[in-house]
């Protein structure tokens, strides 16, 4: 059986973290909160005191591929519910506005009425200026709360007006005036 490099590497649980087999449910505990994701085919989960083995409990072609993702989402988990996971976006143009509503955002995006968006379950809004930073404890929600976000107003390529990730480059086109003076 091939073995996966990933997948067999120990993942050591910080102090306070603890994981739990429930069925095909893996629970993890930890000071931000509790995620529970079901079992990945093909794998299992063993935990010795502060160490968890992901093992494969089957042997197919696809093993060590999911082998390997199991270890991740796993390691995702626990990072999750000890230090937790954010995503900035920065709104950029000429009165473009975010501003918090309770746990909800409220979005001024030069439309004649302001865009609601209100938080999933688990996940935290923080507003300074233009960037908001979207945190949990559950890295897929992050990152997929963040992109349903930039799809509001993604980024137009002439100026750069809209939601963008901090630090994600926008990909500019020359305006039509740049073409005229060089001819």
């Amino acid at each position: 059986m091939h073995m996966s490099r990933v997948g067999k590497t120990p993942i050591q649980l910080p102090s306070g973290v603890t994981v739990v087999k429930n069925g095909g449910v893996i629970v993890v505990k930890g000071p931000k909160g509790e995620v529970q994701k079901e079992l990945i085919p093909e794998t299992d989960i063993a935990v010795d005191g502060s160490v968890v083995v992901v093992v494969a409990s089957a042997s197919s072609k696809r093993t060590p591929a999911l082998w390997g993702l199991a270890r991740a989402l796993l390691q995702n988990m626990v990072t999750g519910v000890t230090s937790g996971f954010e995503k900035k976006l920065e709104i950029e143009g000429v009165g473009y506005k975010v501003a918090a509503e309770g746990p909800n955002l409220s979005f001024s995006l030069g439309l004649s009425h302001p865009v609601k968006f209100s938080a999933p379950k688990g996940i935290t809004f923080l507003i300074e200026k233009s960037i908001i930073t979207v945190s949990g404890i559950d890295k897929e929600v992050v990152g997929e709360t963040a992109a349903r976000i930039r799809r509001l107003k993604p980024p137009e390529p002439y100026k750069g007006k809209g939601i963008h990730y901090v630090g994600e480059v926008i990909r500019r086109k020359a305006g039509k005036k740049a073409t005229a003076t060089a001819a």
